[in-house]
């Protein structure tokens, strides 16, 4: 198994609970890694650079001869009204949120073999909400809502499903520069008005990665009744 941004926060949680499950779990992220747990390896990346995605998913090959999934956690955000957001900010959010899926997806389908394959892509439920303030990343994430649509359908024929998970705001460095006040706003909107908990997310990871979910594919789950 593969998740990116893996060193704190959501990424960190799926690694440690897919190691607890017998899971060999390969992360990565711009920084090092705390985790020490067994059967964790961490690469020190960016994963908007394609020869570096290349290498670590060829050390994986390397080591385990084949990739069962794949997890595109890692993000970014960035919280300014359009007319505030700079180009930089724009073409980082599209770098990290999509670019980085995209690559990671293209390269680790590679070594996933044609009898089964599980990709799970984390967007936002800032895309249904259409949340002001967040044209930029909003957008990024809707592409890859778009990308993993069409993913399913072109690694169909590889027995390789593709996924989404859109979790409302949980306690993540994400989210640490926004107030409370927006905050609640946000969790007014939805059907069942709390913070979202790392549990959530894995547990929708965990139905999606299931051997008898080979027939769900290209679907995005929203948490909390968005």
């Amino acid at each position: 198994m593969v998740i990116t941004g893996s060193s704190r926060g959501i990424g960190r949680h799926l690694a440690e609970r897919f190691t607890d499950q017998g899971f060999h779990v390969y992360g990565c992220s711009r920084s090092g890694s705390e985790l020490t747990v067994k059967d964790y390896t961490h690469f020190r990346l960016d994963v908007t650079d394609e020869e570096a995605v290349r290498a670590m998913l060829t050390s994986v090959r390397k080591r385990e001869e084949r990739l069962d999934v794949l997890i595109n956690n890692a993000g970014c955000a960035s919280m300014n009204h359009a007319l505030l957001t700079p180009l930089k900010t724009i073409q980082r959010l599209m770098d990290v949120n999509y670019t980085a899926t995209f690559l990671f997806s293209r390269e680790g389908v590679k070594l996933m073999k044609r009898d089964s394959g599980r990709i799970v892509n984390l967007v936002s439920v800032a895309v249904p909400l259409k949340l002001e303030g967040e044209a930029a990343y909003a957008s990024s994430k809707a592409a890859v809502i778009t990308l993993t649509q069409i993913l399913a359908r072109e690694f169909a024929d590889m027995n390789v499903t593709v996924n989404a998970i859109g979790p409302t705001p949980v306690d993540t460095d994400l989210i640490s520069g926004v107030s409370r006040e927006k905050l609640q706003k946000l969790l007014d909107r939805q059907a069942i008005k709390r913070m979202g908990r790392f549990e959530d997310v894995s547990n929708v990871v965990d139905f999606f990665i299931r051997p008898e979910s080979d027939f769900i594919t290209g679907q995005v789950i929203y948490l909390g009744g968005v």
